[in-house]
């Protein structure tokens, strides 16, 4: 994957860590996050190595322990996201629903080079039933959350997350059968991708409470 990103192959010494254990292309002035799940790999990338960018992607299924995951980690909003009432389950867990806010804390963690054990100090991202980032920041943050649809029918949810601009990053996917670098809108994507939402950290320079981290 990354080799196709930089356009010829790459040897292990062409990666390195910085003091955060986040990987980055020494000499090139880029940034990347990838995540892979399922069948798929997704990769968020910004042409600029100053500013972070974080990717995580996440193949809806049963698995057990979620609703005990979402009971350790999340806030109570999110978890009457998740949990949703309708006329036919009403309460029921929602597996989509989980993996969008866990996509959407992951990705930021990778931005930020945390790892998973710091998931309870992410904020919440839920708020009266909207998607909000409940953390006020001194400069630009900005998620993007999708589903995509994989080739054999499986459902899958990508988060990614760019600090400093709100252009969007540039998202590529890879299948074992197929690869495309298209943009997410267009039409001849193999993979059918559906924006589910836009969350735009609040801003305010003169007030900035940062995350527990």
């Amino acid at each position: 994957m990354l080799s196709r990103l930089v356009g010829r192959p790459l040897a292990e010494e062409d990666i390195a860590r910085d003091g955060q254990g986040r990987p980055f292309f020494p000499g090139h002035n880029v940034d990347f996050s990838i995540s892979y799940s399922g069948a798929l790999s997704a990769v968020s990338l910004v042409s600029d190595k100053n500013i972070r960018t974080g990717c995580d992607v996440e193949l809806v299924r049963k698995r057990a322990r979620l609703k005990e995951i979402a009971e350790e980690f999340f806030s109570v909003p999110e978890r009457d996201y998740i949990f949703s009432s309708n006329n036919i389950s009403p309460g029921s867990f929602n597996e989509a629903r989980f993996y969008e806010i866990w996509t959407l804390k992951e990705c930021f963690l990778k931005l930020r080079g945390l790892s998973v054990f710091d998931m309870a100090e992410v904020p919440s991202f839920i708020n009266g039933g909207d998607f909000v980032f409940s953390a006020v920041l001194a400069s630009p943050l900005t998620f993007y959350l999708y589903e995509l649809s994989g080739d054999a029918g499986e459902r899958y949810i990508l988060a990614t997350a760019v600090e400093g601009i709100e252009a969007e990053p540039a998202i590529q996917w890879f299948s074992p059968e197929t690869s495309t670098s298209a943009a997410t809108t267009a039409a001849e994507d193999s993979l059918p991708c559906r924006s589910i939402a836009k969350i735009k950290a609040a801003l305010n320079p003169a007030e900035t409470v940062r995350p527990k981290m």
